[in-house]
C-alpha cells in the first residue's frame, strides 16, 4: 500500500480526545506535587481548569494551554484542522483570545512530506481563522502520529472565566451537540454514514470563537469546554470546583441521532467507560435510558462550551447564541449543594 493510501486512524490506538488520560487517574497522578505560590498565577494546574492564567499587569493576563492527540481523521489536513481547533478551545473557555501558537507534532519516519505538509496546513488554517499566529513548534519521530498546539492568549485579569465559579441559580447552556466520540469510533470502524461523517467534521472544525465573543458580554460565572471527559465529567468538575450541585435535563440536550442509535447497539469509545468510572459516583441518573447516559459520558473532540450564566441574563444570552453557534441549548441549572450526589439527571 502506498503512503498516500495509509489511513491515519489505523496508525492510532485511540482517536482524538478519546485518548485523554481519565480525569480520576489524572487527579491521582498530580496529587502531592508541590505547587509553587505566586500571587500573579491566577489559575494553575491544581484547579483542574482548561488553561493556566498569569497576570502580567492590571490590564493583561496570559492564558496558556497545550493540547494534542492521535489522528481522528484519515485526511491529514482535516486531522490538523480538528486538532488545532480543539487546542484553541481552552483559551476561549477561559474567556480569552488566542494570540500565539506553537506546533507539537509526532510523525512516523515513513510519513511522506506531503502528508506532513497537509497536516500542518490544516493547523495553520484553524489558527489563522482564530486571528492568531503560529510562530514555530517542535516535532519528533514516533510510530503513532500525533498533532496539536501550545497556545497563548490574552484576557483581562478581572474577566477570567474558570470552571469553578458557578453559583446557585445559574442557568447552564451548551453550544454544540453531543455524540462526537461515538461518531469517531464508528468512523474508525467504517460504520459511519456519509451524513454522520460530514456532520462530525463540521462540528469538530467549528471554532468556539463566536460562542466566546457572545458570552463575554453577559454575566457568565463559569465556563468550560466539553471535550475528553464528556459532558458529565466536565460538569462534575464544575460542580466540585464551585461546591454546588447541578441538575441537567437530558431531554433538552441535543444528542446527535446517529450517535444515539450507535450507542444503543453498543458502539462506544473506551474513553466513555473511563469517564463513567470517574463521574458516575457523583451522578443520580434517575430513569434516563442507558444509551442517553452513554452520550453524556461520551468523550468529545473539539466540543462546545458549557456556560453557567446568571439567570437574569440567560434569556438574552440564549437568544443571541441561537443561530450563531452549532446548537444552542439550555441544559440545566445550578443549585446549592446539599451533600451527596453532585449531578442530577431529570
Amino acid at each position: 500500500m502506498a503512503e498516500s493510501e495509509v489511513k491515519l486512524t489505523k496508525l492510532a490506538k485511540c482517536a482524538g480526545c478519546g485518548a485523554k488520560v481519565g480525569a480520576g487517574v489524572l487527579a491521582s497522578l498530580l496529587d502531592g506535587i508541590r505547587v509553587r505560590r505566586d500571587p500573579n498565577l491566577l489559575v494553575g494546574f491544581d484547579k483542574s481548569d482548561d488553561a493556566s492564567v498569569y497576570r502580567v499587569s492590571d490590564e493583561l493576563a496570559l492564558v496558556q494551554t497545550v493540547d494534542f492527540f492521535p489522528p481522528i481523521a484519515d485526511d491529514p489536513y482535516l486531522f490538523g484542522r480538528i486538532a488545532a481547533t480543539n487546542a484553541l478551545s481552552d483559551v476561549y473557555a477561559m474567556g480569552g483570545e488566542p494570540k500565539l501558537a506553537l506546533n507539537i507534532m509526532c510523525i512516523p519516519e515513513s510519513m511522506s512530506s506531503d502528508t506532513v505538509h497537509q497536516l500542518l496546513r490544516g493547523g495553520y488554517d484553524a489558527v489563522y481563522e482564530a486571528g492568531a499566529l503560529i510562530t514555530g513548534g517542535h516535532s519528533i519521530l514516533d510510530d503513532e502520529p500525533k498533532y496539536g498546539l501550545a497556545v497563548t492568549g490574552f484576557v483581562h485579569p478581572d474577566h477570567i472565566l474558570t470552571n469553578s465559579g458557578a453559583r446557585p441559580g445559574d442557568v447552564l447552556m451548551l453550544t454544540k451537540p453531543l455524540g462526537l466520540g461515538v461518531l469517531s469510533t464508528a468512523a474508525k470502524a467504517e460504520m459511519l454514514s456519509p451524513a454522520g461523517e460530514a456532520l462530525s467534521q463540521k462540528l469538530m472544525t467549528t471554532l468556539n470563537r463566536t460562542a466566546r465573543d457572545i458570552m463575554v458580554n453577559y454575566r457568565v460565572h463559569a465556563c468550560t469546554d466539553v471535550t475528553g471527559f464528556g459532558l458529565l465529567g466536565h460538569t462534575c468538575e464544575m460542580a466540585q470546583g464551585s461546591d454546588v450541585e447541578i441538575e441537567l435535563h437530558p431531554g433538552e440536550i441535543d444528542l446527535i441521532p446517529e450517535a444515539l442509535e450507535l450507542a444503543r447497539v453498543g458502539l462506544l469509545p473506551a474513553g466513555m467507560y473511563r469517564n463513567r468510572s470517574f463521574a458516575e459516583p457523583w451522578v443520580d441518573a434517575g430513569d434516563i435510558p442507558l444509551e442517553r447516559q452513554d452520550l453524556l459520558y461520551d468523550p468529545q473532540t473539539s466540543g462546545g462550551l458549557l456556560i453557567a450564566v446568571a439567570p437574569e441574563d440567560a434569556p438574552a444570552l440564549f437568544s443571541e447564541l441561537k443561530g450563531a453557534v452549532p446548537s444552542a441549548q439550555r441544559v440545566g441549572e445550578v443549585r446549592a449543594y446539599r451533600g451527596g450526589k453532585r449531578i442530577f439527571l431529570r
